[in-house]
């Protein structure tokens, strides 16, 4: 998915509120510009060199830059040397949103150890086994410390569920970009031709720095730790644990084929955590549309080929049979009640039109992308319904389901509304872009034909609901500013009208996030799913 105007201008707002104005304006500038060379970034930011260099640093440790080495000729013939650019991961940055959302998943499955585990990273970015355990110790009371093999324990149990895994290559080496690596065309927002995007920049340099699976989820530990947590005195007391990885990862002046002798460092695993909220997405697409029992039979469905799911991000789950399907349906609580029948004709009716599940041979597929689509969908209708009103969300429907271009008097014809109204209403949503429209001339006659694009309309969408999200984001923050007084106020000092603000303050901070979340959810929709 491209990157939207203001898409970008949300990236930046949530890095500025996390790291500041120095780190956000380093990031902007990767963000807008593409990948650049140390040397650029500082040009076009007009800060100093070190200044660059530190946010980067920061950037880097929590995941939403990545550098990578290119080929350079430099026009000369002499054999090319190899310049290391840095590219800005906007897909991560949007994550730092979703943190709540993540811890949430993993304390529905592990313990608190595990949740403090997966905070702690969401927190610093990348840490080594020393500073996990180290952290783990900090917050917990005095005298219960937390032994190292505890620590390990519950991390190769987050590394099993692929929550967590072994850091990117530092600089990972990239082919020189092709003309297909170019950035595709801007696309008008009523054009109706639609530009068939290339694998972008950044996932070939997120592939290449990603390690092979097996070192990726591999539960190799820190060797530079002793049982009881602390460094091995036998390794050479100048060398810190983490520091060279660090620099590695981040400094063009270090060579980076040098970081084989390294510790080993962590990070959270946005992909899977991603993968789960889809799945979540998808379960409760369907209980909207049909019911629980359907809903019950598609969760056991996507339980029962997560394994094979993980290994790859597909558009369709692993094929199943009834009988295994109906295995999995009953480990759980809910499941239980449903007898065989019963998952059959859930079966049946997740398959009816528009399936969900696909059958060959009698093995049952998830189709992830045709739920998506639906969902989105609906989506938009929504916001057409909530917008325009009823006549307009009739008319968008038809089209939208047509998929073809309609005159003016055939969609007047097929909803019941005058003509009069009928243009007046495709008008408004053509001026907001929601729509599409061609002039045909015949003799001395005009009509107007109207289509919808959702390839086009749904960019268009999403960049809104970035709008949207930047907006609401900048109001929580001008509404604590506005009341900061009450919010440092000691506990035993609201009272009487100071009380009641701080209650009314807080309410409306609860209202406002909750609603962040679920425009949040949206976002993830058209963007991530």
């Amino acid at each position: 998915m491209v990157k939207t105007q203001y898409g970008i201008k949300y990236a930046v707002h949530l890095i500025t509120n996390h790291f500041g104005n120095l780190v956000a304006k380093v990031c902007e500038c990767l963000l807008r510009k593409g990948p650049l060379t140390l040397h650029n970034i500082v040009r076009y930011t007009e800060l100093t060199q070190m200044q660059v260099k530190n946010s980067l640093l920061v950037l880097i440790q929590h995941n939403c830059v990545q550098a990578f080495r290119l080929a350079d000729t430099g026009g000369s013939q002499s054999a090319p040397k190899q310049i290391t650019q840095y590219i800005a991961l906007f897909d991560n940055i949007l994550h730092r949103m979703r943190f709540s959302k993540f811890l949430a998943i993993i304390s529905q499955e592990f313990d608190t150890l595990c949740v403090g585990i997966v905070e702690g990273l969401l927190q610093h970015g990348r840490l080594t086994l020393r500073q996990i355990v180290e952290r783990a110790n900090s917050s917990q009371k005095e005298g219960n410390s937390v032994g190292m093999g505890a620590v390990q324990e519950n991390l190769r149990k987050l590394v099993m569920a692929r929550y967590v895994e072994h850091c990117p290559t530092a600089e990972p080496f990239l082919e020189s970009p092709t003309e297909d690596d170019a950035p595709a065309r801007k696309r008008g927002a009523k054009s109706s031709k639609m530009v068939i995007e290339p694998e972008t920049l950044e996932q070939r340099v997120m592939e290449a720095a990603r390690p092979m699976e097996a070192k990726r989820f591999s539960l190799e530990m820190d060797t530079e730790l002793n049982e009881d947590g602390e460094k091995d005195q036998n390794k050479s007391p100048d060398k810190h644990v983490g520091d060279k990885r660090k620099r590695d990862a981040s400094d063009p002046n270090v060579d980076s084929d040098t970081t084989e002798d390294q510790v080993v460092l962590w990070h959270a695993n946005f992909e899977e955590f991603i993968r789960r909220l889809r799945h979540k997405a998808c379960i409760e697409n369907v209980r909207a549309r049909m019911d629980d029992g359907a809903a019950i039979v598609l969760s056991a469905m996507l339980e029962a080929s997560k394994t094979e799911e993980k290994k790859v991000r597909t558009a369709s789950s692993v094929p199943l049979s009834v009988n295994s399907i109906y295995e999995e349906v009953i480990k759980s609580e809910k499941g239980r009640n449903m007898t065989f029948d019963h998952v059959r004709s859930a079966l049946v009716q997740l398959s009816s039109p528009p399936p969900f599940v696909t059958v060959i041979d009698e093995s049952y597929s998830i189709d992830f992308k045709h739920i998506i689509e639906v969902a989105q969908s609906e989506e938009v209708e929504s916001i057409v319904l909530k917008r325009f009103g009823r006549d307009a969300y009739r008319m968008f429907r038809l089209l939208s389901k047509a998929g073809r271009l309609l005159e003016t008097d055939k969609i007047s014809d097929k909803i019941f509304v005058e003509k009069k109204e009928t243009t007046k209403i495709l008008y408004k949503l053509w001026q907001d872009d929601y729509l599409l429209m061609e002039k045909l001339v015949v003799g001395t006659a005009t009509f107007l034909l109207w289509k919808v694009n959702k390839h086009v309309l749904w960019e268009h969408v999403l960049d809104e609901m970035f709008h949207a999200a930047l907006n609401l984001s900048l109001r929580v923050a001008y509404e604590l500013e506005q009341q900061k007084e009450i919010v440092n106020l000691p506990t035993d000092r609201r009272e009487g009208p100071m009380k009641e603000k701080y209650e009314k303050l807080k309410k409306m901070r609860v209202l406002m996030e909750s609603s962040q979340m679920k425009l949040d959810d949206a976002i993830m929709l058209f963007h991530d799913f």
